[in-house]
C-alpha cells in the first residue's frame, strides 16, 4: 500500500495500546506521519447523579499508569502521545487544524455516553478530514458471527454455541513498526495525577489481590507468570471461584477493561498455551470467559442505553428502594452479611472484588434489600480497577433480573459463604480489620 504523504491522528480511547491496535496498524500503513492522542475527559471524574464520583481513586490510578506506559511504548514508536485533561470532541479538533491532519482513527464505542462525545466530534471537525471508526474490542468481530443483531440470542449458551460452532478469531494485527525520529513532536505531554483529576491519592493495601500496575507491560508479565512461570492456566476452572491470593484467577480483566490487552491477544496465547503445555477443561474456560465478555458487549449493542434502564433489556417491573442509609452501610460493609461486608470492604479499601463476591453483593442489593440495581452497577463502576461498561451493566442485569439470566436466580449468601469461604478466612481478614477503624 502506497502511503499518503499527510498525517493522521489515532485517537485512543478504551484500546491502551500498541499490539493489535487497528488504529495504528492501518494509520501507519497508509500516512507517512502518525500522532496519537488520549484525553483524561472530565466527565469521567466528575459526581454521578448518586452522589459519588463517576471515576474515583484506584481506577484512576490504573488507567494513569495505564496511559505513561502507552506513552513510553509509542515514544520507542517514534510517535508522540498528546496527553490533556480536556472534552476530546473540543479539542482533538484544535489538532486537526494545529497539526494538519488529513485522517483520524479510533475505536467504534456504541454507549452513551461516548456515542455522544463521537458525534459531537464529528460536528466539529472539517468535512476534508477522513474519519475511520472500527470496531476492535470484540473477540469475535460483529462482521463474522453467524446471526444479525437482531437475531442476537436472549441466552447465553446459545450465543457460545453458534459462534464456536462458526465463527474464526482473526490473526492479531502486528504491531506498529518503528518510525522516523522526524515523526515525533518536539512538544511533551504529562499524565494529569490523581488531584488532579479531583481524586485522594492511595497506596496498595497489603491484602490486595490485584497489587498490579496499569498498562500493557504490566500486562504481559502478568500472563507470562500466569500462563507460563506458574503454569496456573491449567487450573483456572478450579480456582476461579475462590477469594484470597494473586493466583486464583488470571486477573487480565483488568488490562481487558482498558484495552491494555486485547482479547485476540489472550485467546491465541491461550491457543499457545495449549499446544506447548497442556489443553483441558481450564484451558477452555478463560476462552469460555472471553466469549462471555463478548456476549454482553453483543447484547448492548443490540439492546443500547438500555442497559442502564431501570427496566433492564427485559423492561421489567419491581418495586425497587432507593435509601441513602441503606446503600451506604452496603458500601462501608455494615450489612447484616458479614460475607458481602468482607467483599464490600475489600473492593473499598483495594478497588477489587472476586467474581463470586460480585455476583453475591449484587445479588444481597437487588435480591435481599431490594435496592435500585443501578445505583450498585454505578457503584462498582466508579471503584473497580477492572470496570467495563458491558460487562458490568450486563452482570448487573442479569443478577437483578432484568437481563440475560432466563431463571432469575437468587444467591443464597451464607451457603456462599459456607461452600467458597469453609473456615471463614475471607470474612475476617476483612471484618476484623473495620472493627478497629
Amino acid at each position: 500500500m502506497q502511503k499518503v504523504k499527510g498525517t493522521a491522528l489515532v485517537w485512543f480511547r478504551n484500546d491502551l495500546r500498541i499490539s493489535d491496535h487497528y488504529g495504528l496498524f492501518h494509520a501507519s500503513k497508509s500516512y507517512e506521519k502518525i500522532i496519537a492522542y488520549y484525553s483524561f475527559d472530565p466527565k469521567q471524574f466528575s459526581v454521578t447523579s448518586w452522589g459519588f464520583k463517576k471515576t474515583e481513586s484506584f481506577r484512576a490510578q490504573f488507567l494513569i499508569e495505564t496511559v505513561q506506559q502507552l506513552q513510553l511504548d509509542l515514544a520507542a514508536k517514534n510517535i508522540s502521545l498528546i496527553i490533556e485533561h480536556n472534552d476530546p470532541s473540543e479539542n482533538i479538533p484544535h489538532w486537526i487544524e494545529s497539526e494538519e491532519i488529513e485522517a483520524l482513527y479510533f475505536q467504534k464505542e456504541w454507549t452513551k455516553e461516548e456515542r455522544e462525545t463521537e458525534e459531537r466530534l464529528r460536528s466539529n471537525l472539517p468535512n476534508s478530514v477522513e474519519i475511520h471508526a472500527a470496531y476492535d474490542q470484540f473477540l469475535f468481530y460483529p462482521e463474522d458471527v453467524p446471526m444479525s443483531l437482531d437475531q442476537l440470542p436472549e441466552v447465553f449458551t446459545n450465543f457460545r454455541k453458534q459462534c464456536e460452532k462458526n465463527t474464526a478469531v482473526r490473526a492479531c494485527y502486528p504491531e506498529v513498526e518503528r518510525q522516523e525520529t522526524s515523526n515525533a513532536l518536539q512538544e511533551t505531554f504529562a499524565c494529569p495525577s490523581l488531584s488532579d483529576l479531583g481524586l485522594n491519592e492511595i497506596s496498595s493495601h497489603p491484602n490486595s489481590a490485584f497489587p498490579f500496575k496499569g498498562g500493557s507491560k504490566a500486562a504481559k508479565e502478568r500472563i507470562a507468570h500466569y500462563f507460563w512461570g506458574s503454569k496456573k492456566l491449567s487450573y483456572y476452572k478450579n480456582t476461579r471461584n475462590g477469594l484470597l491470593g494473586l493466583d486464583y484467577s488470571s486477573k487480565l480483566s483488568a488490562w481487558l477493561g482498558n484495552g491494555s490487552l486485547s482479547a485476540r491477544e489472550i485467546y491465541w496465547e491461550v491457543r499457545k498455551y495449549e499446544s506447548e503445555i497442556k489443553k483441558n477443561q481450564s484451558t477452555y474456560w478463560l476462552i469460555f470467559e472471553l466469549i462471555w465478555r463478548d456476549y454482553f458487549k453483543f447484547i448492548s449493542l443490540k439492546h443500547q442505553d438500555a442497559i442502564f434502564h431501570l427496566g433492564g433489556i427485559l423492561n421489567k417491573r419491581y418495586e425497587w428502594e432507593n435509601s441513602p442509609e441503606v446503600f451506604q452501610n452496603w458500601v462501608e460493609g455494615k450489612t447484616k452479611e458479614p460475607f458481602v461486608n468482607a467483599n464490600m470492604l475489600e473492593l473499598k479499601k483495594t478497588g477489587w472484588m472476586s467474581n463470586r463476591g460480585r455476583q453475591n453483593v449484587a445479588s444481597f442489593f437487588a435480591k435481599e434489600i431490594y435496592m435500585d440495581w443501578r445505583m450498585g452497577a454505578a457503584y462498582f463502576e466508579s471503584q473497580l480497577i477492572d470496570y467495563d461498561v458491558h460487562s458490568n451493566y450486563g452482570n448487573w442485569m442479569y443478577v437483578a433480573g432484568v437481563g440475560n439470566d432466563p431463571r432469575d436466580r437468587k444467591f443464597n449468601i451464607r451457603s456462599q459463604a459456607e461452600r467458597y469461604d469453609t473456615n471463614g478466612t475471607f470474612q475476617q481478614l476483612w471484618n476484623q480489620q473495620n472493627l478497629f477503624e
